[in-house]
């Protein structure tokens, strides 16, 4: 699974990593380099076969650039979530991953869009990172390697502990800015220092390659948080345009997949 912004030499949200951004091209590039040195990590660590799924919203690996051992999975299913995860997998990696909303010291920090104050289920706060790998969870897949920034680093091995986690920059700004609209927090978390992008591909690489390793001799090492059905999710919601702050809360009785791709409802004000 990939994202972009948790790059290093990814430097801003507009810039880098949609479209019309003047460096967006460059930052395909930072994001499709760090996914190779990734797949030649987990290759030379013994897996067999790697198929790369382009997680930003807006596409960020370059084809053409991809290590030809890999498959690149792009475009949407009938259900968003799990994200192509079967039971078949032997593990799944994140690479170029940013934290989730609401982490302090992190850069470009958001849950799939900056609108997002929090989300958690059964009290746990998850980001982009949490709503895949408790999908994997779910089908008995671990979660083996978290590459990103140092912020998301420390959140995935809080969620998975035992796995391969690779920071690659340090954001330099907390965070408790929950009064923020949707765009004053876009543009609030943009400051951070970052590795040289080819020292992260070698930490990428090696950390990879561990992750291979202890996937082959002892897969045990890699465990979860425990969460117990049912599974609640409430989320927080900023600003966004003309329309208000909000809350969701939905439930299922049995599977964190299906609750994943239900649609939000809007909670019940609590009595005055």
């Amino acid at each position: 699974m990939t994202d972009m912004e948790g790059c290093a030499g990814i430097l801003n949200h507009d810039e880098w990593v949609i479209p019309d951004g003047r460096h967006y091209d460059q930052g395909r590039r930072l994001l499709t380099e760090e996914v190779n040195a990734a797949i030649a990590g987990l290759m030379d660590g013994g897996a067999t076969e790697i198929v790369v799924v382009d997680g930003h919203g807006a596409g960020g690996i370059d084809p053409e650039r991809l290590d030809p051992r890999a498959e690149l999975e792009r475009g949407s299913r009938r259900h968003a979530y799990p994200f192509g995860l079967d039971a078949g997998c032997a593990g799944v990696a994140h690479v170029g991953q940013h934290a989730k909303a609401g982490t302090a010291w992190s850069h470009i920090t958001h849950t799939e869009w900056f609108n997002y104050i929090e989300l958690s289920v059964n009290g746990v706060s998850i980001g982009e990172y949490g709503q895949t790998v408790l999908c994997a969870r779910e089908l008995g897949i671990p979660s083996v390697l978290a590459c990103g920034e140092n912020a998301f680093a420390e959140e995935a091995r809080a969620l998975s502990p035992g796995v391969v986690a690779v920071g690659v920059k340090q954001g330099l700004l907390p965070d408790g800015l929950d009064e923020l609209t949707t765009d004053e927090y876009r543009r609030a978390k943009l400051s951070a220092r970052h590795l040289s992008p080819t020292r992260a591909r070698e930490l990428i690489r090696a950390g990879a390659l561990e992750a291979a390793r202890r996937l082959r001799t002892d897969p045990r090492s890699f465990r979860y948080v425990d969460l117990q059905p049912p599974y609640v999710r409430t989320a927080r919601f900023r600003r966004y345009g003309d329309a208000p702050p909000w809350t969701a809360r939905d439930e299922h009785p049995s599977s964190f997949i299906v609750l994943m791709n239900m649609p939000f409802t809007k909670a019940e004000e609590p009595p005055q």
